[in-house]
């Protein structure tokens, strides 16, 4: 009894830990040069989606909130 106990322990076990791996997916390490964008403000003034491409001149818009225009280019890129 002792020992279909601990295998039905252990295969509880196994499943919660596939569970577990299931709900947090993938995942990558955040280091230098993984960024998403780009921010310049001195001297000039530029934002870069790395993902896209896409570049703004115009920082102070996208940092009141204003990405609809990187939002539009991930979206045509997931079209191609």
């Amino acid at each position: 009894m002792k020992l279909l106990r601990s295998k039905l322990v252990e295969l509880k076990e196994q499943e919660h830990k596939e569970n577990l791996k299931e709900l947090k997916g993938d995942y990558s390490q955040i280091t230098w040069g993984s960024q998403i964008r780009s921010y310049v403000f001195q001297p000039y003034t530029m934002v870069k989606d790395h993902r896209t491409g896409a570049e703004v001149g115009n920082v102070n818009a996208v940092m009141d909130g204003d990405i609809d225009y990187f939002i539009n280019e991930k979206l045509k890129q997931k079209d191609e």
